[in-house]
């Protein structure tokens, strides 16, 4: 199993930044996937960034220019983080840190996003 804890949403104007962090443990080596979703009221969740195993990043058209995903780890823990610039109105949403394994998918608790222009 994995384990992921978010931080770093809040309400920020539009334009403004935010960087969004998740702190994955457990069985870290069997990730495959590393991502983000988002889910806006009344919307679909969707993945918005991510880092594969052979380390290809991969974005939404409507982030793209605008986020920047990474990722690093230490002996226990593996860390993902997500750069948000520009944000607009339509960013807001709650964000979740995703991680696809050999054994399951797994999702954090979610973390608030508010943009207001």
């Amino acid at each position: 199993q994995v384990q992921l804890v978010e931080s770093g949403g809040g309400m920020v104007l539009a334009g403004d930044s935010l960087r969004l962090s998740c702190a994955a443990s457990g069985s870290t080596s069997s990730i495959r996937t590393f991502g983000w979703y988002r889910q806006a009221p009344g919307n679909e969740r969707e993945m918005i960034a991510w880092v594969n195993g052979g380390g290809s990043i991969g974005y939404v058209d409507s982030v793209k220019g605008r986020f920047t995903i990474s990722n690093n780890d230490t002996e226990n823990t593996a860390y993902l983080q997500l750069q948000m610039n520009s944000l607009k109105p339509e960013d807001t949403a709650v964000y979740y840190c995703y991680a696809g394994t050999l054994w399951g998918n797994y999702w954090g608790q979610g973390t608030q996003v508010t943009v207001s222009s």
